[in-house]
């Protein structure tokens, strides 16, 4: 090799090493910023009653990346920061992160890889959806907005222990239905959104819907429900909201 040729080689490895260097520096960033989303989520959900203790799990999907950043397994949300997320790829491999991540993200994963219209899952043990999670009873469509945001019905999905493959599956054999909004059968509550804001309001919608459920069906009488024509027109500008999202996450 003479001296031209390596001169030429030196300045390539330079331009890969530099390209290399500054692709590192934006995956960090971009890291960070989403480490900072999930953090807040978690603190709004604490604050609003929804997450107790160091019950259930919070995600957010990374963008352009197969990847996702977690909470970790049993920590206190009150005194979480970003630094304690976990960044994990869809086969579990960290990127980022000290600590052990969240006993159900082997089931985050499969969540983003199953259904590309989500960005962001939240899993809760909040109290009234739980309740639905005691009784295996669905909550029909109540509302406009149920059907708009969280689909034609809130399913139960078949009790699994957590942190299993078989809970995995079962969630995965639910997703079809493009629903999100789910009750997992003696265990709690998950929701699934297009970015955090909108997985927050589900959470909420969720809780609404079951606390005003229950009571109806307190009173002994019939519970009225969406008329079957404009639950389907709601449940398809879900579903165009959705497709629009599944074709901006296929990379």
């Amino acid at each position: 090799m003479n001296m031209l040729e390596k001169s030429v080689n030196g300045i390539i490895i330079g331009w890969i090493s530099e390209s290399i260097l500054l692709q590192n520096e934006a995956d960090m960033a971009n890291y960070e910023e989403v480490k900072q989303q999930v953090t807040t989520l978690c603190h709004t959900l604490v604050e609003r009653g929804y997450l107790m203790g160091t019950g259930g799990n919070v995600s957010v999907r990374i963008p352009g990346e197969d990847a996702f950043a977690i909470t970790p397994s049993n920590y206190d949300y009150t005194i979480m920061t970003p630094a304690d997320i976990c960044v994990l790829r869809y086969d579990l491999t960290v990127l980022e992160g000290e600590r052990k991540p969240s006993i159900e993200s082997a089931l985050h994963a499969a969540i983003y890889e199953n259904r590309l219209d989500t960005n962001c899952v939240i899993h809760t043990h909040q109290l009234y959806a739980s309740v639905f999670a005691l009784t295996k009873m669905p909550i029909p469509a109540l509302y406009d907005e149920q059907a708009r945001f969280l689909g034609k019905s809130v399913e139960i999905i078949d009790y699994a222990p957590s942190g299993t493959g078989f809970l995995k599956r079962n969630v995965i054999a639910k997703l079809r239905n493009h629903c999100n909004a789910y009750i997992l059968q003696n265990h709690g509550a998950l929701c699934l959104g297009p970015d955090p804001h909108r997985t927050m309001f589900n959470v909420q919608l969720l809780e609404k819907c079951a606390v005003t459920y229950l009571l109806a069906i307190c009173t002994e009488k019939k519970v009225s429900r969406v008329p079957l024509p404009f639950r389907e027109v709601a449940f398809a500008m879900l579903r165009k909201d959705q497709k629009k999202l599944e074709n901006a996450n296929k990379h």
